[in-house]
């Protein structure tokens, strides 16, 4: 068989563009060389956000582009995205109070906001958000933008995509591809070791952070394009306040800092900018980014935020297209795409750059790019379309929670809003027949076997960590005997599979 479409990545634009052309007629195989979103697409700072700071930049078109997808994506996965409120405190001495309003009138206005509710004034000095911060904050304003667990976004992409035909291969790796009579000829190899061949007639590389690394040592170009690697790195500490409102703040280097409430017990600060040198899989929060947070939202709160107070970080790759920008927060994060098509060979596209946020935009340009060599494909339909579990209204979350409560008495109310936030109306289909806690199987504290089995099933978790800190955040819940329990579960379940496939 020849496929028309192979992808090399399984982050967020890999899944993206493999679920929209699936969906358009096209024969896709999606390979992701460790789990997936195991790099950059669950390091973000979990938002569907315009990119307030990008004004500052002239960066319109993409600012304009990501404040209509906060929408559309909304509709699409109301159980993973909900909308988020963020109150800016003005600082004196940084970006005047007119200067804050200006940029906020034109984010209320530029993307065509309709859901979202705009912009207002605070008084800080009387207002609830007012009460965790020093005393010289009297003035701010407070914004919409929404928030996404970013990781399930991906898998979701991944689901929808294999529901209509792709091909999802995680732990595999493709370890060339090579053109040859108008097709690709890829070699791809999987977790055991074992190589097979596939043919395709246009390659996606989508790699992500490793991008450059595929048009060299896979394709075996020997000029690929260069990436600019950025890293972005996160701190969970122990909650810092007790109202719903995330908080961004001014830096005095003119970078901006967020505080986000997180997991319920905790909040969530981020983001640096830094350029990255090295393994762009192994990155690691640096002590001088761990102390750049804790100063910058100290300069906020009345309570100093102190590493004692950390309970969890994380860093990412923002594989950026290098634009030559002096400074790592300067450099674009629009997404570019470049098409190699030489004279009678195969075309590839690569994907440079990009946000969680305008991921299903950056599907519809790539396919928008392949579409002379695929006359007879489909047409963009992913604007309208929900994710799997988010076939209802953002209106209905809590009706739909409220409806689980009652078929399932014996759940916790927490565990069952978490089950709704992570799978939507999937969760009644995860849940059905059970009648008690025993018909869920082991339990691992907030986690079932149920889940456990449905995750591996249906998700492609094969490790605990997949579990643990992608498809779920529950590693900062769970103590250190359930997690062993589970890494025990996953280990003896994949023994099975393995003896079940060797077998056959």
């Amino acid at each position: 068989m020849i496929y028309d479409l192979f992808i090399i990545g399984g982050g967020v634009n890999g899944t993206g563009i493999a679920r929209d052309a699936a969906g358009r007629g096209l024969s896709v195989f999606l390979v992701e060389q460790g789990d997936l979103a195991s790099g950059t697409s669950s390091a973000s700072t979990k938002l569907i956000h315009g990119g307030l700071r990008y004004l500052e930049h002239y960066e319109f078109r993409l600012v304009r582009e990501a404040l209509i997808e906060r929408e559309v994506l909304l509709k699409a996965a109301p159980h993973i995205i909900w909308p988020l409120r963020f109150v800016l405190p003005h600082h004196e001495g940084l970006r005047s109070r007119p200067m804050l309003r200006l940029g906020l009138f034109l984010y209320d206005h530029l993307g065509g906001r309709k859901i979202l509710p705009p912009t207002r004034s605070v008084d800080l000095r009387r207002d609830v958000t007012g009460q965790p911060l020093k005393e010289q904050f009297t003035h701010g304003f407070e914004y919409s933008d929404c928030w996404v667990e970013d990781a399930r976004l991906v898998v979701l992409n991944a689901r929808d995509a294999q529901g209509r035909g792709a091909v999802i291969r995680t732990r595999t790796k493709c370890m060339s591809a090579r053109r040859t009579e108008g097709v690709w000829e890829l070699t791809i190899q999987g977790e055991g070791g074992t190589e097979e061949k596939i043919l395709a007639r246009a390659l996606v590389n989508a790699a992500g952070p490793w991008v450059s690394q595929v048009l060299g040592a896979v394709v075996g170009r020997n000029d690929p394009d260069k990436i600019r690697m950025v890293k972005g790195s996160h701190l969970v500490v122990d909650k810092l306040y007790d109202n719903d409102r995330c908080y961004i703040f001014q830096n005095a280097d003119g970078r901006i800092c967020f505080a986000i409430p997180y997991e319920k017990n905790f909040t969530l600060i981020g983001t640096t900018d830094d350029d990255h040198k090295g393994d762009p899989g192994k990155p690691q929060i640096s002590d001088a980014e761990r102390d750049y947070l804790l100063g910058a939202v100290s300069e906020y709160f009345k309570k100093p935020v102190t590493k004692e107070m950390i309970r969890w970080s994380y860093s990412g790759i923002r594989p950026l297209y290098d634009d030559g920008a002096s400074k790592a927060q300067e450099a674009t994060r629009d997404y570019v795409l470049k098409l190699d098509h030489p004279t009678g060979g195969a075309p590839l596209l690569s994907v440079f750059g990009g946000k969680i946020t305008t991921f299903r935009k950056l599907a519809e340009s790539a396919l928008e790019k392949i579409e002379p060599f695929f006359p007879d494909m489909g047409k963009p339909w992913t604007r309208t379309a929900s994710l799997p579990g988010g076939d209802f209204a953002y209106e209905d979350v809590a009706k739909h929670i409220a409806s689980l409560k009652q078929t399932y008495p014996f759940l916790a109310a927490a565990t069952v809003e978490r089950l709704f936030h992570a799978y939507g109306t999937d969760a009644e289909k995860m849940l059905n027949g059970a009648r008690s806690a025993a018909d869920l199987g082991q339990s691992f504290g907030p986690l079932s076997e149920r889940e456990v089995e449905w995750l591996r099933e249906k998700e492609w978790a094969r490790s605990a960590d997949d579990i643990l800190w992608r498809r779920s955040k529950l590693g900062l819940h769970m103590t250190a005997q359930e997690q062993e329990a589970l890494r025990n579960y996953m280990a003896a379940a994949n023994a099975v599979q393995e003896l079940k496939r060797v077998g056959s």
